[in-house]
């Protein structure tokens, strides 16, 4: 990742916006960037993770969980496999499992919180649509930059 949030912010005031502080480090890499691939999904990890087994190309899956913190739409096994195949990572308005196992993987994790229980698989969900995570609207394709000071979105062809 070349510049850092808050010079993002200071270079192109007009341009990057800033989610909400407020989300949690789980991941083993705390600064990550990358295009974004977006899921909107209840208590229902489906599309979380059939995406995560499919080729990331340095993506970020942003996922509306709607803030649930009563079911986690992450766990070890999904952010596992996810890293394999080459996600930047993830930013979830939800929570996770798993989190000392997530700490280790080579990949980076953002979300409201963590809470033991896991999802049903009801196959809910869209993908690739608008979502609203951290208080912005994200659309796919848009730049997600984050690192230990917040999280930015810019258009894609601004990054």
């Amino acid at each position: 990742m070349a510049q850092s949030t808050p010079d993002l912010c200071d270079e192109f005031p007009d341009i990057v916006r800033v989610m909400a502080p407020g989300f949690i480090n789980y991941g083993g890499h705390e600064a990550f960037s990358g295009l974004a691939t977006t899921v909107k999904c209840f208590e229902d990890n489906s599309l979380v993770k059939h995406l995560a087994g499919q080729p990331g190309e340095g993506r970020v899956m942003v996922v509306d969980g709607g803030g649930s913190l009563r079911q986690a739409l992450l766990g070890d096994l999904i952010a596992g496999e996810a890293a394999r195949n080459g996600w930047a990572g993830f930013v979830i308005s939800g929570a996770v499992r798993d989190v000392e196992v997530l700490r280790t993987l080579p990949i980076g994790i953002r979300a409201l919180g963590a809470v033991p229980v896991k999802t049903e698989k009801r196959g809910l969900g869209d993908m690739d649509v608008p979502v609203e995570v951290g208080g912005l609207v994200v659309e796919p394709g848009q730049t997600v930059i984050v690192d230990a000071t917040g999280i930015a979105v810019m258009p894609a062809e601004w990054a």
